[in-house]
C-alpha cells in the first residue's frame, strides 16, 4: 500500500504493510533485516499509539496519527532499542525509513491517507 501526505502531495512510502493483528503489530518489521529501512518501505501499524524499537538495527521515523489521518506527533529518526511516548490522540503509528519526515516535509496537523 502507498502511505501519502495528503496536505503536502507527497508520497511517504510506495511499499508499506499493514499490522492490523496482533502477529503482525508483534512482528512489526523485525523482518527487514537490512543496515536501514530502504526508501519507499514503512509500515502501517492499526491499532497503536505507542512503539518500540528492540531488536532493530536502524532508526525509523515515526508518525502518530488520529481517527481522520492527521498526524498528532512525530518522532524523527528514533533510534535503535527505545520507547516511544504513548500518544492518546493516536489512533495508528506509520514507521517510516529515517529522514523520509523531513524529505516529505511532513508536519504536526498534516493529513496521510493509504492507498491500496
Amino acid at each position: 500500500m502507498q502511505v501519502v501526505n495528503l496536505t503536502k502531495r507527497t508520497v511517504l512510502a510506495d511499499r508499506a504493510g499493514l499490522a492490523d493483528n496482533f502477529g503482525r503489530r508483534l512482528a512489526g518489521l523485525l523482518k527487514e533485516r537490512g543496515r536501514y529501512l530502504e526508501a519507499g518501505k514503512g509500515l502501517v501499524i492499526h491499532p497503536c499509539n505507542g512503539v518500540h524499537t528492540l531488536f532493530m538495527r536502524y532508526p525509523l521515523d515515526v508518525a502518530f496519527v488520529d481517527r481522520e489521518g492527521r498526524v498528532v506527533r512525530q518522532i524523527p529518526g528514533l533510534l535503535p532499542y527505545r520507547f516511544s511516548p504513548m500518544v492518546t490522540k493516536a489512533a495508528a503509528v506509520v514507521e517510516l525509513p529515517a529522514g523520509m519526515l523531513a524529505l516529505s516535509r511532513t508536519e504536526v496537523g498534516d493529513r496521510l491517507i493509504t492507498l491500496i
